[in-house]
């Protein structure tokens, strides 16, 4: 069974550059058929998809984020990481991570991590 769990600081301040962590058990961020990606969903909003890592390990990233967004991984361990530069009050929501196995948009994950929320304030 897939697991993820993401984690990150919880409150940033504005300006500064939001790391999350996404672990993975049960099936690695390497595997050659998954898709990996991070969403979110700002208080009293939709969800927002930000971007994912395809299998091939190109990236694909919202348009609205993607001079601010950056998606890695760690090829001998599990961790996705999201980097989200210059944050502002407009990027506090709750933050998920989420596989997937036929592609990388929103529709497709089956499997989501809990999610963590992620305040900006000064």
């Amino acid at each position: 069974q897939v697991q993820l769990q993401e984690s990150g600081p919880g409150l940033v301040k504005p300006s500064e550059t939001l790391v999350l962590t996404c672990t993975v058990s049960g099936r690695s961020v390497t595997t050659a058929s998954d898709y990996w990606g991070w969403i979110r969903q700002p208080p009293g909003k939709g969800l927002e998809w930000m971007g994912a890592m395809a299998p091939s390990g190109n990236t694909y990233y919202s348009p609205a984020l993607k001079s601010r967004t950056s998606i890695s991984r760690v090829t001998s361990k599990n961790p996705l990481t999201l980097q989200l530069r210059t944050v502002t009050p407009e990027d506090t929501g709750l933050y998920y991570c989420g596989g997937a196995l036929a592609g990388a948009s929103l529709g497709f994950y089956e499997h989501w991590g809990q999610g963590t929320q992620v305040t900006v304030s000064s």
